[in-house]
């Protein structure tokens, strides 16, 4: 079933079955801003209890009006000027107004964007069987020359003492001592540094992690609840995504308590430093990204199956 409602004035696009609900806002970039497990009675999302929904505009600053939710960065993290183009803070994605079309039980929205000329394209669709969100996903450089870019899914959740993130990364590194409660910046064995099991989330104590992890070939990053019964999963290809980076707040940022998992093409944070290292995605003139993406937001003890 797919339904229509409004948030401030800002319309969502809900999609539910028995299973699942979860809701788009086309106006934030496509952005995910519930995913409530009906038979659970659970909401796998954090948002921020004191932003309410709102329109964002290109060049705003994004920690400010981090609403939370599930949004997806393309082509920059930090403000930066690459292939010559000077981006705004985290990207255009989240500030660009999508279209929409709903075709059956599935969702599109899609749009390009302004700064790359990257057109985006994002199918989302429920599973009848399991608590599985399918996206396909299309991008293709429509500028006439060659991008490169940083492409990084953004999963707030919500968390408590005790939950856990499930990785099977080799190794992890700090990505900036200011957002981490860890001081060494050299590439560790995850989970392990400082004596300390980085992925067990600890109670909201006033510090952050901020994360890259590597060498990871499954193409899965998961949080687990505290209780050992909730499980929220993201399945992907490894070839697009062969990284993954993990940003937490247990009140050190903003006072937030919240986990992030980001799935990313890139490593490190610059996409220019990527670019010299090979670690980032280019498109041609013309060329074309076709991916998809999964989300289980279940029991532990569901059936997952595999991309």
């Amino acid at each position: 079933m797919i339904f229509l409602s409004k948030t401030n004035d800002i319309q969502l696009i809900n999609i539910a079955n028995r299973h699942l609900q979860i809701s788009i806002s086309p106006a934030n970039g496509g952005r995910v801003t519930s995913l409530y497990n009906k038979r659970m009675q659970r909401e796998f999302l954090w948002t921020n209890p004191t932003l309410p929904l709102a329109i964002n505009q290109e060049g705003d600053e994004y920690d400010p009006n981090f609403f939370g939710g599930i949004d997806e960065l393309i082509p920059n993290d930090l403000p930066e000027t690459i292939d010559g183009i000077a981006y705004p803070d985290h990207g255009e994605l989240w500030t660009t107004a999508l279209n929409h079309e709903i075709s059956g039980e599935q969702v599109t929205v899609s749009g390009q964007l302004r700064l790359s000329g990257l057109f985006y394209s994002k199918t989302v669709y429920l599973d009848e069987q399991s608590p599985i969100v399918h996206l396909r996903y299309k991008i293709k450089n429509y500028s006439g020359e060659p991008r490169h870019f940083l492409w990084k899914l953004h999963a707030a959740l919500t968390i408590s003492e005790g939950a856990k993130v499930v990785s099977k990364a080799r190794h992890g590194q700090v990505v900036d001592t200011a957002y981490s409660r860890f001081s060494h910046t050299e590439k560790f064995s995850w989970p392990n540094i400082e004596n300390t099991n980085a992925a067990i989330i600890p109670a909201k104590n006033g510090t952050m992690d901020f994360f890259y992890l590597f060498d990871e070939e499954t193409g899965k990053m998961q949080l687990q609840s505290a209780d050992n019964t909730a499980l929220f999963s993201y399945e992907y290809d490894p070839q697009i995504f062969p990284y993954q980076w993990y940003f937490a707040s247990y009140g050190g940022f903003l006072d937030h308590y919240t986990a992030i998992l980001e799935p990313c093409t890139s490593m490190p944070i610059s996409v220019n430093d990527a670019a010299k290292l090979n670690q980032c995605t280019v498109l041609q003139p013309g060329e074309q990204l076709e991916t998809s993406v999964r989300i289980f937001a279940g029991r532990v003890n569901d059936p997952i199956s595999i991309l």
